[in-house]
């Protein structure tokens, strides 16, 4: 009696990761043995980088920041202290977008705080 091998299950998985395989270059988008490889490297480096983004966006925030508040006199870490102490109760990300796009908003967020 021959072997059952339950076809129908292996191609579907195949597929599942060709499809994911879509757009790469050469024989990883469509050799199953290069594609799986290129296609889970992928995939580890898609779940490190959403948290390295999270990393990198704080790191940015905390430089436009710190660039804002030295127009005004101030280090990041004299800002962040008396903002910390005051009842203003503005994020990182919010505070970046204010010292950058909104200059005059962040002078008054600094004249609050001295």
């Amino acid at each position: 009696m021959p072997r059952s091998v339950n076809t129908v299950a292996s191609r579907a998985r195949r597929k599942k990761v060709l499809k994911l395989a879509k757009g790469y270059f050469g024989r990883r988008k469509n050799v199953w043995t290069v594609a799986k490889n290129a296609v889970e490297k992928g995939l580890n480096y898609a779940y490190r980088d959403r948290k390295v983004k999270k990393r990198e966006f704080r790191k940015l925030w905390i430089q436009r920041i710190n660039a804002g508040a030295r127009e005004h006199g101030l280090s990041y870490s004299q800002f962040m202290g008396k903002l910390s102490a005051s009842d203003v109760e503005l994020n990182r990300k919010v505070l970046a977008d204010l010292a950058m796009n909104h200059p005059e908003a962040f002078k008054a967020v600094i004249d609050q705080l001295k």
